[in-house]
């Protein structure tokens, strides 16, 4: 009881801290519409999954315990952060769709942002270590990390999909229209520096 207990709370904690995960979420609902951030908010769920399976085959001790493992999956994050933030910034613009036809962005391409925005984040990466290398243990079976896994997935998913639902209500939704062009160059950048910020701590870690 006390492990399930953990990894809610865990799961919690890291779906509601903001993180770049919730600025593709927040940017696809508001500028793609609601397919677009329930196809994000799976694709983050889904890279979930990966996270989870290489914790739970073994891989995720290797990358605890290789520094520099670790540190080149966090350069490769940075790297798709800063390249994610950089397009958000350059494909900006004053236009929003007109009308209820709020579905613009393709469904697949909003899944691929969400799935590689969380797949190559440190954050998710750490998460997962933390419940299958610190809260479970050697006696708890398989079912039941599986199980914890399928919690963290699930719930971090049904929580961008409330985060799409109240950001695509029309009454919300109407009062970011204005500020659409300010709001998509302000994601570009936050996620811009969100991976730099991942960037120089891989470098400080390493001196």
């Amino acid at each position: 009881m006390i492990e399930l207990l953990t990894v809610i709370s865990l799961t919690v904690v890291c779906a509601v801290v903001p993180g770049p995960d919730f600025a593709v979420v927040l940017r696809n609902a508001l500028t793609g519409g609601r397919l677009a951030g329930i196809m994000t908010a799976l694709g983050i769920g889904l890279a979930l999954g990966v996270h989870v399976t290489y914790a739970l085959a073994g891989i995720g001790l290797i990358v605890s315990q290789s520094i520099f493992v670790f540190n080149a999956l966090k350069l490769i994050g940075a790297a798709y952060l800063v390249f994610l933030g950089l397009t958000m910034y350059r494909s900006a613009s004053k236009e929003m769709p007109s009308g209820t036809a709020l579905e613009t962005m393709p469904p697949l391409k909003a899944l691929r942002w969400g799935f590689f925005t969380n797949v190559t984040n440190p954050k998710a990466t750490l998460f997962a270590l933390s419940v299958f290398l610190q809260v479970t243990s050697h006696a708890t079976p398989l079912w039941i990390k599986i199980g914890y896994g399928v919690i963290m997935a699930g719930g971090v998913f049904l929580w961008f999909v409330l985060v799409t639902m109240f950001f695509t209500l029309p009454s919300v939704r109407q009062r970011f229209t204005r500020a659409k062009l300010w709001l998509e160059r302000s994601f570009g950048v936050l996620l811009t520096l969100f991976g730099i910020g991942i960037a120089v701590s891989t470098n400080s870690s390493r001196s």
